[in-house]
């Protein structure tokens, strides 16, 4: 019964994992082969870079990377800041009503950030951040997850380094930058990669706050480049996408094993 119920494990895995890859593999496909023989899966067809050539000259790629580069960048800076001292409050500070104002706080979780985008709008207009790259990041940059995930690293560190270095005669941000954030580095990785993956990838808000190639993100110029009206052609479309999710597979492929690893560290305690 054991062997039978390891053996459905692995192949559940590996069916979701040939489920999660199929879609990345056709699009590798059709990115290096014609449109027609990309449909077909004509196997003994030529392979070809012509694809990528074609979707490179089709639009303004390098600066939709540097846009998306700043804006992911400025959102985990922000993240970063106010995820932290959150986390240590949560953590480690004694206040009246902390409990609950840490249940608000996780509230935030059950909320889709799509039925907020009316107020967002509102509120970036008001402060004169629309069609900018910062006015892109700012909603995001109090994250609930962000919170939980240090509160949880900060819990697991001793509490005799902290007695320790009070003792030292460190303050309260002297303890939290030399004991608890170098103690919480892979999960700062972690959630680092989470983060930029997401905000990389996000589609709805930026297409609603931008208007210009200026401030456009790398998912709102796909969307222009691959719209009926300039003409769909699969394997084109293919490449545009793989040169758009390029960095984030190999982010994934570089730091994989320390993704997993603070996600164990950083469980609930």
């Amino acid at each position: 019964m054991k062997d039978l119920t390891r053996f459905m494990d692995s192949f559940g895995a590996i069916l979701l994992a040939i489920v999660w890859i199929a879609p990345l593999v056709f699009a590798f496909w059709a990115a290096t082969h014609s449109t027609s023989d990309a449909v077909n899966f004509n196997l003994l067809s030529p392979w070809t870079l012509d694809n990528f050539r074609t979707a490179w000259a089709g639009a303004p790629w390098l600066k939709y990377f540097f846009n998306t580069f700043i804006l992911v960048t400025i959102i985990l800076i922000g993240q970063f800041v106010l995820t932290t001292l959150a986390g240590f409050a949560f953590a480690q500070l004694q206040f009246p009503g902390k409990d609950f104002v840490f249940i608000l706080v996780l509230m935030q979780l059950f909320i889709l950030p799509e039925v907020l985008i009316v107020e967002n709008y509102a509120m970036v207009s008001r402060l004169g951040l629309f069609d900018t790259i910062l006015g892109v990041g700012m909603p995001y940059m109090a994250s609930a997850f962000g919170i939980f995930l240090m509160r949880q690293a900060f819990k697991g560190v001793p509490i005799e380094l902290h007695e320790a270095a009070r003792i030292e005669g460190c303050g309260l941000l002297g303890i939290l930058w030399r004991v608890y954030v170098p103690l919480a580095k892979p999960t700062y990785l972690a959630y680092a990669l989470v983060s930029v993956s997401t905000h990389w990838n996000n589609f709805l808000w930026p297409l609603i706050v931008t208007n210009s190639p200026d401030t456009r993100p790398l998912t709102v110029g796909l969307s222009i480049f691959g719209a009926p009206e300039n003409g769909v052609d699969i394997s084109v479309i293919s490449a545009a996408t793989l040169m758009s999710v390029a960095p984030l597979l190999i982010a994934f492929l570089i730091f994989q094993r320390q993704f997993v690893q603070a996600f164990l560290r950083a469980g609930i305690k």
